[in-house]
Formats: structure tokens, sequence, C-alpha cells
């Protein structure tokens, strides 16, 4: 006879992941033994800290809070198809947060124990939990909360940045605490607790035939069913579990969940027949989760105070320090660092703007330009900023702005807090030079176009990279439609920002040599951004605008583009790429080693292979400024 109840569940399951990456025979055996619960409004499905149930859940009809007791402040809100309480699954802990009925509701209560072998068997569904014992969230794939972080759609697999936690390796301890099988269980205790270890390996013939952790201790000596006086034979699990030490952080939650186990022992080959080399535990594990993106974003976005987000902006800096450990490419460590920048600054508007007196009166847009602007900015250098706000009528002009500047300032100095310094031009929304309604921006960018001096084409080169990272978007499409129009309709102006981009001094004189500082606080240092990275990035942006390419702000990718736009010159824009990136994370390196913006290199601390890698990206700098010499018809006037 059929289930009509298991098909119903069977039927509303399959709508959503991980669930409709199951096969039919998997769902309807799954769907078998889900129990259905309905809960009046209010009413608690768990508590923060409770043991976990045998089931996670998924919500049929009505929705469910999620909150942290002490702040009773609802983190989020569950509605149909989502799933909640997975971490049991995963790190076998209590419950982090107290779910709460939103209002009635029905539940589809699975348990742990059927799902677990669909997960192992399934990789799709593996890799959904992972991803959601990871970020945090629910569903992890969703529209609603995927956000920028990935740039992924519901196929997960077309995207490198979604495989992350593929790519990340997990640190695992090299410091091997081990024992012999007739070592006394007092002594491995002892042991255990001298060197402050969770667990230790017992060795023989230098292999690895068992570990010992403070579980096993736990159940077979305080139980009783080994005395006191016994061997580390007589507790220790065998045959030890192995694994290659080239473990990335899914595989090892995999791993850790298929065997029912706190630690791994990692050999020089991944089995028991070679040398341990290592061991990992869970911690390892949740440390190396606490480093990953997802967490730092989910982080940022329920954090209420600019004071929080500063300590959560050191977790983001040791992120870039790990990925740079790991040389991960630094166009993926770029988006990456950018997404978490951008979701930092969202947050510091979103609690300026909830402590205001007001609403913004109308709509806007937060400019990020320079670095972040083009998804540049790995180290925590100056702010470039401004506010665009909607057109209002000429009686309420003044009043609208200075409710924007006042914003701007509060903004700032809250940026400034979290460890965004001042620009020491003022280039930032609290200046009511840059701060203005739509219809002053279209007048101001056409100012600079039509009459472009030297501080007209400064000043185009830092806000022509801008980038909305809160409010109206379609406020500086509009913006943009404008600048484009006008630059066609002044093509001179083309011309007076390539020879700005000319301006800066070049990366070496006679025989290649590095030219340094003459004179100031930095006399002998070189300016790497000065000399190397800002004609590259300067030549970028003239070019594509001459090809009227929208939407593109990231040094490297313009020169990806142009590679396309101009097949002749493939080669040459693709070593501007290049030279762009490894310029980036050269100065990345050098400001987190020296712990300031990696501007100033002193170049007596590089080692010769560092200088060779810095010399070569020269010979790109100088092809490209003879480039725009020639394609803008710029006399020579570096003399």
């Amino acid at each position: 006879m059929k289930n009509t109840i298991s098909e119903r569940v069977a039927d509303f399951l399959k709508n959503f992941p991980p669930f409709n990456n199951l096969e039919e025979n998997q769902l309807q055996k799954l769907s078998y033994e889900v129990s259905i619960i309905y809960k009046e409004n209010n009413s608690i499905i768990f508590t923060e800290n409770e043991t976990p149930h045998e089931h996670f859940y998924v919500v049929h009809k009505g929705a469910i809070a999620l909150a942290k007791k002490e702040t009773t402040s609802v983190l989020d809100i569950c509605d149909e198809g989502d799933i909640f309480g997975l971490r049991p699954l995963m790190a076998k802990e209590n419950y982090k947060l107290e779910a709460k009925a939103h209002e009635e509701t029905i539940l589809y209560a699975i348990p742990i124990k059927e799902f677990k072998p669909i997960a192992l068997e399934n990789k799709q569904v593996g890799d959904f939990l992972i991803e959601s014992f990871a970020s945090n969230t629910r569903n992890p794939y969703s529209l609603k909360h995927s956000g920028k972080l990935y740039g992924i759609s519901n196929n997960v697999d077309t995207s490198p940045e979604s495989k992350l936690l593929d790519l990340q390796p997990v640190r695992y301890s090299t410091n091997l605490v081990t024992c012999a099988e007739n070592t006394k269980i007092k002594v491995v205790a002892n042991t255990m607790t001298i060197n402050n270890v969770g667990c230790i390996l017992v060795i023989k013939e230098n292999l690895p035939v068992g570990i010992i952790t403070d579980k096993d201790i736990r159940n077979k000596i305080f139980t009783g069913l080994v005395p006191i006086t016994g061997t580390a034979k007589e507790v220790m699990t065998s045959p030890v579990i192995t694994y290659p030490k080239e473990l990335t952080i899914t595989q090892a939650q995999m791993a850790m969940m298929k065997s029912n186990i706190s630690h791994l022992c990692l050999t020089e080959d991944g089995t028991p027949e070679t040398p341990a080399v290592g061991i990992l535990s869970k911690q390892d594990v949740m440390v190396a989760i606490g480093n990953n993106p997802a967490v730092l974003m989910r982080a940022i976005k329920i954090c209420a105070s600019t004071k929080r987000l500063r300590s959560i902006r050191h977790g983001v800096m040791n992120l870039l320090r790990g990925y740079l450990d790991e040389n991960i490419p630094i166009r993926l460590i770029s988006k990456i660092i950018s997404e978490l920048n951008d979701a930092t600054i969202k947050q510091v508007i979103k609690i300026v703007i909830k402590n205001m007196d007001a609403e913004p009166p109308v709509r806007f847009a937060w400019l990020t330009m320079g670095s972040q602007g083009r998804s540049e900015q790995l180290l925590n250098t100056d702010q470039d900023n401004a506010i665009l706000f909607e057109d209002v009528p000429k009686k309420k002009q003044k009043e609208t702005t200075d409710y924007f500047l006042k914003l701007g300032a509060i903004i700032t100095k809250e940026l400034n807090t979290i460890g965004y310094e001042y620009c020491p031009a003022e280039m930032m929304a609290s200046n009511p030079l840059w701060c203005h309604s739509l219809s002053e921006w279209k007048e101001v960018t056409t100012h600079w176009i039509s009459n472009p001096g030297p501080d007209e084409v400064l000043l185009s080169s830092i806000f022509f990279d801008y980038n909305v990272t809160y409010g109206d978007k379609k406020l500086a499409s509009e913006l943009s439609k404008h600048i484009f129009e006008s630059v066609e309709k002044h093509p001179l102006f083309l011309t007076h920002l390539a020879s700005g981009a000319l301006q800066n001094p070049s990366p070496s004189g006679f025989f290649r040599d590095f030219l340094v500082e003459q004179d100031g606080a930095h006399k002998d240092f070189f300016d790497l951004k000065l000399r190397a990275l800002m004609p590259l990035i300067d030549a970028a942006r003239v070019l594509i605008l001459s090809h009227s390419v929208k939407s593109i702000n990231n040094t490297a990718e313009r020169y990806e583009k142009l590679a396309e736009l101009e097949p002749q010159n493939k080669e040459f824009y693709l070593a501007c790429s290049y030279a762009s990136k490894a310029l980036l994370k050269f100065r990345t390196i050098q400001g987190l080693l020296h712990n300031d913006s990696g501007r100033f290199i002193a170049l007596e601390k590089l080692n010769k292979e560092e200088k060779i890698k810095l010399k070569r990206t020269f010979k790109t700098i100088k092809e490209v400024q003879d480039l725009l010499q020639i394609r803008f018809q710029i006399k020579n006037i570096l003399g």
C-alpha cells in the first residue's frame, strides 16, 4: 500500500536543496522516516546550548526565528524550504541559537541517522552540508543569501570560488606526541596533560598502529572497562585511520563525519604503512572554518556595532595572510577580500543610518572610489568615497545636502574607527566637494571632461573608478551614462587623461636600476604605488574609457577585456594584466610584512629573486606608456 503522507513529503522536499540532488529511491526512503511536527506561534523548537536533537528540520509551512538568547534579537528567519539545526550533524556540539516559531508552523523533522549515509554517498549533498555549516546559513546556495561573495547561481559547480573550501588546506599539528603499545595508561595520561594535547599516537616500528584520545580514556578507564594499570594497547583505537597530509577543509570534515572520529592521523602517503607527519583535530578544522570568508561575511552582516566590526576586520587580515601563504591566485583573493570590505562598509552605513534621527530623505548611493572601487584594496589604506543623491526641488536642496553631509561625516568617522584612514586630500563624502545630487554630479563631471586641466584630470582619475557599495545603483548608472556621453562629445579629454597617466615617474633609470625617492620621509625607498602600480592602473582606465566599456573597474580585468577588444595586442595586454596582479600581490605581502600600506619598499630588504620579479614588470610599464603616447598622439612630456 502506498504511503500518501511520505509521498507528499517527497514531493515537497524534491523542490529544495539538498534534497533536489537525491535519487528518487533515496528521497522516498528518507521521506518515509520524516516526522511531521506542528508548532504554535512563539513555541520553542530548541534552545541555545540545548543538547542536539536526533533530527534536523525543514520548514514546510510558516516561519522559524533564530536568535541569540542574551540579545533576543532575531538573527535570521527560516521560511518554506529552509533547513535549520544542521550543526549537530557536522560538529557534534550543542545548539548555538534558539529556534522559535515565528508564526504557526509545520516542520518536517529529518532523522540525522537516516540522512547521514546519504550525505556520505552523494557528493552534492555533502558539499551542501559543508557549505551550510561553514557559512552558518540554512541554504548557502539560495539567491536570498548568496550575496556577491561567491557570485554563483543555483548551479554551484560553475565557479571556482564556490569550491573555496575544497581549495583551502587545513593547518595541522606537526608536534606529534607518541607512545609505545606497552606504555602504561598513567604515563599516557600524564604525557597528554604535560603536552596539552587531546590525543596521543601509538607507534610501533616508527609506524602508527593506534590512537588514544581523551574520549577513549573517559569511555574505557573511567567506566572500568580497562583498569588504570593497563597499557596503551588496551585503550587505543586500532587500526588507526590515516589520510594524506594534503587535506582540504571539505575532505577533513567529510573524513571525520564518515568515521565518526575527532582526530585524523596524517601520514606521508596517506596509509598506515608510512610514518605519521601530523595530527589533525576537529578543533583545527573549526579554526580553519572560522577563517573562511563565508563565516566572516555572516559575522559582518549580523554585526550591530562598529567596534565589533573592527575585530572582524582582524579576521579578514588573517584570512588574507592565509591565502597568500597558500599561494591562492591573487584574482580570487582580490574578489573575496573586496567583497568582505564592501560588506563591512555596507554594514557601517546600515548601523549609522539606524542611529540617525531620521531616515535618508531621498534615494542615494554610497560610492567607493580608488583602490576599493577597483576591488584592489587588500590592505587597510585610506578612504576615498562620495555620496550621490536623488535630485530634489531647489527649496529642499540645502536641507537634503546638509543631511547627507552629516551622514557622510559620521560614516567616514566610523570607517576610521574600524581601520580605514582618513584621506589626506579629504576626498570623502564628509567633504561638500564629494557630496552632490545627481544633477550636481553631472555638472561637476561635465566640467572635468570639458575643461581637462591637471586638477580636473586628477579628480576624474580618482572618481571614475567608483563602485556602488550601498544604495541605489540606478542613480550611479545614470551618472555613468552621462560620463560616457560627455567623453564622446569631448574626445580631447582622453588625450589629457592619457597625458596624466604619463606623469608618474619611471620605475627604473640607467641600467634598469630602481629609481628611489631622493628626499623626504621615504628617502631611498622605492615608491611601488606611484612608480609601478599607478602607470598600469591609469593606462588601463584611459584605454577602457576609449572603448566605452562600462562596469569593469578592476585593472587586471580591464586589460583582459582589452585583449578581447584588440586581438592584435592580446599578448601585450595579458602581460599588463599579469604585471598588475604581480605588483598588487607584492605590495600586499610587503604591507603585511611591515604592517603598513606596502607602498614604500626598502630595497635593501629585498632578496635577489624579489628584485628580479619587480624588474620584470618594468618593461611592461614602459611599453604601455609608449602605447599611450602613440595612440593619443602625446608628445614625450617626460623629456
